[in-house]
């Protein structure tokens, strides 16, 4: 990165027992917070910083994106998100994270040539498939086979050379959508169609994962813009859980596949990437509009455990300024389609009421995107289970764009949390006999 953070202010730290203090750097972002450096903490003062899921360190530099939760920001390289998912398109924010800025027409042409030239796999992937049960969760299975592409790939896993890391970055956006649509194929047990030239990225995975060999399939330009918006929205979120993950697999100089493949292990957890499953089987547990005054009463209650899943995040404190957006893809998809299905009656009806109870709206518990793409995907036609793979999907471009970013910077040491220790002190050993 060619910012320099360095500032000439400092904090001071003061020991009140012993009355000794210690002056740390202060750091300047561009936006946002400023931080301590703490780097030197322990080697003046003996102490480490305790802070259980890094929720108050800053792990890293960056200059990807930039998230204000408190007024509902999000930035990637300064653009809006808002405008990116209105008026670009998933290759385009692809490129914008990978290289800078958006590309112009030349650029733009040349990495959509690259990337839709790498969407096919090695053949040798259909037999790998065949190892999984038919029934096996598709994050199973893409951990599998994401991280099986190293074995494939071979050409390409020195990340010392900038032109393999482009490569391989290359390769794990265009490749990561024909294992997903692969991955969705294999657990309905209709065969792989191979990606085609002449679709958009999200035309193209529209098609690998609804068409079949035996009559032609039409992308419907309503759905395909709505995935590219859903992609575009997921595509990065500053340091989370699964990014944080491939950056500290990646500080180790693991190779990329085998760290986006750890990204979409930590990606998998509830807490994460399946948010908006939870969204669908809330929703199955409502079972019907005239219950959800019995279920929002629940969700008022500090002493039940049930929760409104899709309302309110934890980043965002005013509102997800992904979920307008999507809103309005929801709306024309459902309008589109013309699906007569309970569920997404009941979701539009939910969120009608929740958006008038003045509980939920003096509490700034407004839908986020996960209870959007949810109800989107469903009526797309994919199963609850496929829905994190779709996240990982979009995510893949974050996650290569951050470990790129990693992978360059000169200062690259390997990641290395500590503890406090709370276990016994020493013991002396017993022999079996006597114990």
């Amino acid at each position: 990165m060619s910012y320099d953070p360095t500032t000439d202010k400092t904090f001071t730290l003061t020991n009140d027992q012993t009355g000794e203090s210690v002056k740390l750097p202060v750091y300047d972002g561009t936006e946002g917070p400023s931080l301590i450096d703490v780097q030197k903490l322990y080697s003046q003062t003996g102490h480490f910083t305790f802070d259980p899921s890094f929720t108050s360190t800053g792990s890293c530099m960056s200059g990807l994106t930039y998230i204000d939760g408190e007024k509902g920001i999000l930035r990637h390289r300064g653009y809006n998100i808002a405008d990116l998912a209105e008026k670009s398109s998933f290759m385009e924010v692809a490129h914008l994270l990978l290289y800078g800025d958006l590309p112009n027409k030349e650029e733009k042409e040349n990495f959509e040539h690259e990337i839709t030239y790498h969407t096919m796999v090695d053949e040798q992937v259909n037999f790998f498939f065949r190892g999984f049960r038919r029934d096996a969760h598709p994050m199973a299975i893409m951990c599998g086979v994401i991280g099986a592409l190293s074995a494939f790939y071979h050409d390409s896993l020195d990340i010392n050379c900038p032109k393999q890391r482009e490569i391989s970055a290359h390769r794990l956006i265009a490749k990561v959508a024909t294992l997903a649509a692969m991955t969705h194929k294999y657990s309905i047990g209709q065969p792989f169609m191979y990606p085609r030239n002449d679709l958009s990225f999200s035309e193209n995975f529209l098609y690998m994962c609804f068409a079949v060999p035996a009559e032609p399939y039409k992308v419907n330009p309503i759905l395909a813009r709505a995935m590219d918006k859903i992609f575009i929205l997921h595509a990065d979120h500053e340091q989370n859980a699964s990014t944080s993950t491939v950056r500290l697999a990646g500080s180790s100089q693991a190779n990329p596949f085998a760290c986006v493949a750890a990204g979409i292990a930590s990606l998998w957890g509830p807490s994460h990437g399946g948010a908006n499953q939870a969204v669908l089987e809330m929703l199955d547990k409502i079972q019907s509009v005239d219950r959800i005054p019995e279920f929002l009463a629940r969700a008022k209650d500090k002493d039940d455990p049930f929760r409104l899943m899709g309302f309110g995040h934890r980043v965002y404190k005013n509102f997800d300024p992904r979920a307008s957006v999507l809103k309005t893809s929801c709306d024309e998809v459902l309008e589109d389609l013309g699906i007569n299905d309970p569920r997404l009656e009941l979701a539009m009806e939910l969120e009608r009421i929740a958006l008038e109870d003045p509980y939920f709206v003096d509490r700034k518990l407004f839908p986020n995107v996960d209870f959007y793409s949810g109800i989107i995907l469903k009526a797309m036609g994919f199963p609850t289970s496929m829905f994190t793979v779709l996240f990982a999907v979009a995510r893949t471009v974050g996650w290569i764009s951050q470990w790129k970013e990693m992978i360059e910077e000169p200062s690259l040491r390997i990641g290395r949390p500590r503890q406090l220790y709370i276990g016994p002190t020493e013991k002396q050993y017993v022999d079996l006999d006597d114990r």
